[in-house]
């Protein structure tokens, strides 16, 4: 996995899916979220992950992508938004039990929407006559970030190492911030009570040298010639954080690859 400064996402995300796979008769699906800010990697791990388990990756007919702003635009038609996500799921797993389905931008979600999927994520045995206990479900958020970001730098401030991080140190920080914010998807959701999320993953705010690895796996794809200048100058040319410090990136990794083509 080419992923960099997220020692958290490689304990929790590899060690999750390796025991999931490997369990023959899983009692429930396997279901995580992953939080922080911009450009730190989830969309990139779950595309990873998607690739390694589906045939054709994202667009592996068994894989489905659902945004707030296209699929669910409207607070208004949330109800039929409702049953229209409800019987997407459940067709679907009748068709393939082994199904993947990504849930992109949760901190625009409508509040409410999500817990219509509640009974497939659980332990039941059958739900509509369907199984679908080797199903993945993978929730996305923005949502977290900011609070990630604050204490890994209290932490960092400390003099703690972010390899020594741990997801004790996040997960009420995350917790707060993504269930009990009116705004978030998951406000008050039945998933979050009935602990229904198996893994909640926090990923960590990116710093100078993460970026400057970005920068050369990103020439490297794009095969072009690794210069140090190129890497220096576009890991220069991203804002940090916090004023005085600098410390990490504001954006992650995000916009490297657009960075790049100035040079070039």
């Amino acid at each position: 996995m080419n992923l960099v400064g997220q020692p958290l996402v490689r304990q929790q995300v590899v060690k999750g899916v390796r025991e999931f796979l490997e369990n023959q008769n899983p009692v429930k699906p396997l279901v995580m979220s992953f939080h922080g800010s911009t450009g730190t990697g989830k969309t990139y791990v779950s595309s990873m992950l998607i690739r390694y388990l589906f045939q054709g990756g994202l667009q592996s007919p068994y894989v489905h992508q659902f945004s707030p702003i296209v699929h669910f635009p409207h607070a208004e038609r949330i109800e039929q938004y409702k049953e229209s996500l409800k019987r997407w799921i459940q067709g679907n797993l009748t068709n393939c039990g082994r199904s993947a389905f990504l849930f992109d931008e949760m901190d625009k979600m409508h509040p409410g929407l999500i817990d219509v999927i509640m009974p497939f994520l659980g332990p039941s045995w059958v739900v509509y006559g369907t199984n679908y206990r080797k199903a993945i479900f993978i929730f996305i958020s923005n949502a977290g970030g900011e609070q990630i970001n604050e204490m890994t730098l209290a932490l960092w401030r400390a003099r703690k190492d972010r390899e020594e991080i741990s997801l004790q140190d996040l997960e009420l920080a995350i917790s707060q911030a993504v269930f009990e914010n009116p705004q978030s998807g998951f406000w008050k959701s039945g998933i979050i009570n009935e602990h229904l999320i198996d893994f909640v993953v926090p990923f960590l705010p990116l710093k100078r040298h993460h970026v400057k690895q970005c920068v050369v796996s990103e020439l490297i794809q794009q095969g072009l010639e690794v210069r140090p200048d190129v890497v220096q100058e576009v890991a220069d040319s991203i804002p940090y954080f916090p004023e005085e410090e600098k410390m990490f990136s504001s954006t992650g990794c995000k916009t490297v690859a657009s960075r790049i083509s100035f040079f070039f």
